[in-house]
């Protein structure tokens, strides 16, 4: 089982601490690889049945041949709303925890198959649009997977997708994807509470960590730079997983976020975070919310909602 907020959660956790997870099914966005594919060995060797959400159903079949346990391998591009809404569609039964893990960052200036800011419109929308469509199915948690990034992004209402501003693939655009999960993670735990749903959200983020996020990025310098950083700095993706799966499985509340606890959140064991004051205003964030309302036609579904 996944616990419960109400049970007590101590500062040296490890996945030792993970209960049995059989009988319930997960979800993993962008399994295939580094942290996503970490946590889904995890889940699966607690006894989940764990779903690889993935673009590349090649490549996530042969991730899932690494895992033992009970696995199942689904196309899903975030990129494409349509595909979004099929993956949906396509579900029946419970869903004990969906992660939000996929993700791209610093990649050339691009959009997605909607029109959207490729970054924006990945590692925010997609999930946005995934999660409500999913919601009636959920009985546990949704967590999603942030960025300490998150702290100098900011959320340009005029201009989500930069289509004016001069773009900044690593100084702008990634931030504002990673403040806007942080900020969806808020509003979304806002409204269950409000809509008495037992379900709740969490969020998480790995620090420095070495997996291959940054494999999208075309600039010789900063994939040097990147080399360098994380053969000097980073943990690995086992480890760097640990805040994904303290979130998806820990006694902790609705609306933490969890991040290593060592470095300056870069590395070690994961606890509970802060965020920055800009990832904790709830106006925004509700406003943030109406936008992606209005850009993925989706919104929230609350007489479907699980246990209420």
């Amino acid at each position: 089982m996944i616990h419960s907020a109400a049970d007590p959660v101590s500062s040296d956790w490890t996945i030792d601490r993970i209960p049995t997870l059989t009988g319930t099914t997960i979800i993993v966005t962008g399994a295939n690889s580094g942290i996503g594919l970490e946590a889904a060995r995890v889940f699966a060797a607690k006894g989940a049945h764990v779903v690889l959400a993935v673009r590349d159903e090649n490549k996530g079949r042969d991730a899932a041949a690494t895992l033992v346990g009970s696995t199942e391998v689904r196309h899903l591009d975030l990129a494409d709303l349509t595909s979004v809404r099929t993956f949906a569609a396509d579900w029946s039964g419970d869903i004990h925890a969906l992660v939000n893990n996929a993700g791209v960052m610093v990649p050339p200036f691009g959009h997605t198959k909607d029109g959207f800011e490729l970054q924006f419109g990945t590692n925010h929308l997609g999930h946005f649009a995934l999660t409500n469509l999913l919601l009636p199915h959920i009985t546990g948690r949704v967590v999603t997977v942030a960025s300490s990034a998150h702290r100098s992004g900011t959320i340009d209402f005029d201009d989500l997708n930069w289509a004016t501003r001069r773009y900044g693939a690593g100084a702008g655009a990634y931030e504002q994807s990673k403040l806007a999960n942080l900020l969806f993670a808020l509003e979304l735990q806002r409204r269950l509470a409000a809509s008495g749903s037992p379900v709740i959200s969490t969020a998480a983020h790995p620090g420095m960590s070495a997996t291959n996020l940054m494999s999208s990025n075309e600039s010789p310098v900063m994939s040097v730079f990147a080399k360098v950083v994380v053969r000097l700095f980073a943990q690995d993706a086992t480890t760097g997983a640990t805040p994904t799966l303290f979130a998806t499985t820990a006694p902790i509340p609705g609306g933490s976020y969890a991040g290593p606890g060592n470095r300056r959140e870069m590395a070690g064991p994961p606890v509970l975070v802060g965020r920055s004051d800009a990832a904790s205003d709830v106006v925004v964030a509700a406003r943030l919310w109406a936008a992606s309302e209005e850009l993925t036609g989706v919104r929230f579904p609350t007489a479907q909602l699980k246990g209420i």
